[in-house]
């Protein structure tokens, strides 16, 4: 494996500074974003990169096995159950779906303190 090769699902308070560090790692390659709004900081700095943003976080998931992790922190229930049932529909046992949680600790160890969410209440379809 030369790069991990990441997809985000959350392009905003959470999902934008965890997509910086992400940009910036030589051991990275972020397949692509997604958000139920394109206007989010996060799918500005995407698109600024040159990766895929889309409104649609199944499309990343029809990847497939092209992406190692999915990092879902939308922090909504509705987008993790939809992600798991996909990959176990389409029998992809090789990318693994990393919670929020995980994120912000990840997130927090690299800032040296406690890293929080922050979700305005949206609904995924």
């Amino acid at each position: 494996m030369n790069a991990f090769r990441i997809a985000v699902i959350g392009a905003g308070e959470t999902g934008t500074p965890l997509l910086k560090q992400l940009l910036d790692a030589s051991f990275v390659n972020v397949l692509g974003v997604a958000d139920l709004d394109l206007a989010m900081p996060g799918i500005a700095l995407a698109k600024e990169h040159g990766v895929k943003v889309t409104n649609d976080f199944m499309e990343l998931a029809r990847l497939g096995k092209d992406v190692d992790i999915i990092i879902d922190v939308t922090g909504v229930g509705k987008v993790r159950e939809a992600l798991r049932k996909h990959m176990v529909e389409t029998g992809n046992d090789h990318t693994l779906i990393m919670h929020e949680s995980i994120a912000l600790l990840m997130m927090s160890l690299s800032a040296g303190q406690l890293v929080n969410g922050k979700h305005a209440a949206q609904d995924y379809n």
